[in-house]
């Protein structure tokens, strides 16, 4: 069943109070990447802390270890475990959100001061501010849900427990190692997950995001000359590291895409017709992604084959050269050693340790074929893998009606191109299901400059989590 009436209405009558709360919290700099903003980390840990508390939420601060940046030892930012109702014969759902922040200056060409929530003076509704959409407004929209339910005296209809952290986007350094230290303790009894931090595939169509591609980021390294040399004086005579390297990366990918590496296209679980139907179904068309990367430039001319080259099957992108001269003017120099940059987005059912097997096998025999006397090695420099959840499930089907109570529309079922870790940490650590269900638009320009939310997703957001919980609360297996 939808969210009481009475429960929307007090949303939306408190619209103004909300957008001064998101206010509050996009106003403390919680940058998580910069030392020197550490402190204002731990200020929104306390800050948001206090708010669950003053909504009859039970929180509790865990520290998660100590990290070297720039050469500085700092603590690491705690996360909040938060809980909301112990009731046996309820669901108990585990919310995840995270409250650090990318870096940003009005300098960078931000319309205002990025940690001010600015309204769009044109009156479009814009909320403009860093972490306003990613991901500091989609957790206030779980506390208007709180508020709401708490100040009209209706009872949550599943239990909450909630964590928070303020490592996202850095890594989530320490978070995996608490999510399996408390499995069996905090999180013990969670029957499913929902994570609010991502976003919808347009600006019109909410979406529901069940799968999320991994990544394998490799460094290939070639080294001739134990120094740079002149062109003029050496240019035919040696072997040079950039000539190989070149030769060698160009065997990784062709121009359409496709991925020249035996076995890796192998891997990919085979498409099903209830997956293409999926994709069949979603509201875009190539255009959006012409205007999305500012060119004609899709490698498909139709709308499914373009998704699913987003979305379902693996990629190989190339994306750079570490010590090859590249600043303005002509230089001719050969360097003495370069190391190239690639990675591969992984999909159900690659692995890793299977990618990372295939690339070196690959590289290692290509590179043997150029017949140089250059050394050449290859590493894998970090790896996640890809997620799957199953969209058929009550966690879903909850999300789904709840979207339709609230939208009027049936949402999108999507998966992400990129990779967000901790939705793995909880489906292989908990065995539960984890729903990606997002508040924002896909113009919100998260990471970038004028970052921005949208008031209509920001209230009727809050109102698709609230009716979420009630679906879901009054769901079958």
């Amino acid at each position: 069943m939808p969210a009481p009436a009475e429960i929307l209405k007090y949303i939306d009558e408190h619209q103004d109070a909300f957008i001064d709360r998101l206010a509050k919290a996009v106003s403390i700099p919680s940058v998580s990447g910069d030392p020197a903003r550490r402190k204002d980390v731990f200020a929104m840990a306390d800050w948001l802390k206090a708010e669950l508390e003053s909504l009859g939420a039970t929180v509790e601060k865990r520290p998660l270890g100590k990290q070297m940046l720039d050469g500085v030892e700092l603590d690491l930012p705690p996360a909040l475990l938060g809980q909301l109702g112990t009731d046996p014969k309820k669901r108990t759902v585990l919310i995840y959100g995270h409250f650090d922040v990318q870096p940003a200056e009005k300098s960078d060409g931000w319309l205002y001061d990025p940690f001010t929530l600015t309204k769009d003076p044109e009156g479009t509704g814009k909320l403009y501010g860093r972490g306003s959409s990613d991901d500091k407004g989609p957790i206030l929209g779980w506390l208007n849900v709180f508020q709401a339910h708490k100040e009209l005296g209706v009872e949550l209809p599943v239990n909450i427990k909630m964590c928070f952290e303020g490592m996202e986007e850095s890594g989530s350094e320490g978070l995996d190692e608490l999510i399996e230290q408390e499995k069996d303790k905090f999180f013990k009894g969670v029957d499913c997950a929902c994570i609010s931090d991502n976003y919808w595939l347009n600006t019109t169509t909410p979406c529901l995001t069940y799968g999320l591609r991994g990544v394998n980021y490799f460094r290939i390294s070639v080294s001739g000359p134990s120094k740079d040399l002149h062109s003029g004086v050496f240019g035919a005579a040696v072997h040079e590291p950039m000539t190989d390297l070149v030769t060698l990366m160009s065997k990784l990918v062709t121009s359409k895409g496709e991925i020249l590496i035996p076995g890796i296209k192998e891997m990919v679980a085979p498409l099903t017709d209830e997956e293409r139907a999926r994709y069949e179904a979603i509201h875009a068309e190539v255009s959006d992604f012409d205007d999305a990367v500012g060119a004609a430039i899709t490698l498909h001319d139709d709308k499914v084959n373009t998704l699913m080259g987003r979305m379902r099957y693996p990629s190989l992108s190339l994306h750079g050269i570490e010590g090859a001269f590249y600043g303005t003017g002509c230089k001719t120099v050969i360097p003495a050693s370069v190391h190239g940059k690639f990675s591969i987005r992984l999909v159900p059912d690659m692995t890793t340790a299977k990618v990372t097997e295939c690339v070196l096998k690959y590289v290692k025999e290509e590179f043997a074929k150029i017949d140089t006397k250059c050394k050449m090695s290859v590493e894998m420099v970090h790896g996640g893998e890809p997620w799957m959840a199953d969209p058929n499930h009550y966690n879903y089907r909850a999300a789904h009606k709840a979207t339709e109570d609230v939208y009027g529309i049936s949402p999108d079922y999507t998966r992400e191109g990129g990779s967000i870790p901790v939705t793995l940490s909880f489906a292989d650590a908990l065995k539960i299901n984890v729903l990606l269900l997002p508040m924002g638009r896909g113009d919100d320009g998260a990471h970038s400059m004028n970052e921005k939310l949208d008031t209509d997703n920001f209230i009727r957001g809050s109102k698709l989590l609230g009716s979420y919980l009630h679906e879901l609360g009054a769901s079958s297996e």
